[in-house]
């Protein structure tokens, strides 16, 4: 599926894409570059895969900010958005896109494994939102990036799945407060993209293969396709289109 930017309509603008050295990160900062946006993204352990990415994006002709932050830390927040302030003066995207998580049955779940993804896949949502505000004195878009684990049971997926259910009502709450300031804010839920974090899965095998012979389009979800819908809600077409929950799985979760 190809997706394309009207017009080049972004080109210039600055976006910040967490968690963008690899997967579905990678594939939405690449598709924003491709459109002229100058991004930052951040990384932690991914030493060559950021350095790769940075290589991609600025190889689309845009200026490109690598920079090594730990999202569950609010003081290396702070250190990221110091950073894209001092390298473009400005922000005009945001995309939530890093994730952790811990793969294990509520039972098996202890409370620092709670907290840890708590705390990157909505906490610092919330904490990169409030960052991105003040670098947004133009108004802006802010993209959420949640998953269907968020409204239907999935194997491993406990700590996961509530954590992006508070990301969506996060997201809801963020449209509505910040609609004043011109930020539109929504979030993207994909259905199952075969990306490194997927290997961490017990199940992963059966996840792809229920995936493949479920979907209804006949495929399963590339990053590219969860790309191509951010940068649309990046655009003047999606501009009244406020805190919904864009669902990205070829018709997967259609049926029972």
């Amino acid at each position: 599926m190809e997706v394309s930017l009207p017009g080049r309509e972004l080109e210039g603008k600055v976006a910040l894409v967490t968690g963008g050295s690899r997967g579905i990160g990678r594939a939405i900062a690449l598709r924003l570059a491709q459109g002229g946006v100058h991004v930052a993204f951040n990384y932690v352990r991914h030493h060559q895969a950021a350095r790769e990415a940075e290589e991609a994006i600025r190889g689309l002709g845009v200026r490109c900010l690598r920079v090594r932050a730990h999202l569950g830390d609010v003081k290396e927040i702070e250190k990221l958005f110091q950073a894209v302030a001092s390298e473009f003066g400005r922000l005009d995207i945001l995309v939530n896109n890093a994730a952790s998580g811990v793969q294990r049955r509520l039972l098996d779940l202890e409370e620092r494994h709670w907290d840890w993804v708590m705390d990157i896949n909505a906490k610092s949502a919330w904490l990169c939102a409030k960052a991105a505000v003040g670098l947004m004195d133009r108004g802006g878009c802010i993209i959420n990036v949640t998953s269907l684990g968020s409204q239907r049971v999935l194997p491993y997926y406990f700590s996961v799945g509530v954590s992006k259910a508070a990301l969506e009502a996060v997201t809801r709450y963020m449209a509505v407060e910040l609609a004043e300031k011109g930020i539109a804010v929504n979030a993207v839920s994909g259905g199952y993209v075969e990306t490194e974090a997927l290997q961490h899965f017990p199940n992963k095998e059966e996840m792809l293969a229920a995936a493949a012979s479920r979907t209804p389009a006949g495929r399963r979800v590339a990053p590219d396709d969860i790309a191509g819908v951010v940068a649309f809600l990046c655009s003047r077409e999606a501009e009244m289109i406020r805190g919904q929950i864009v669902v990205v799985d070829g018709g997967f979760s259609l049926l029972a």
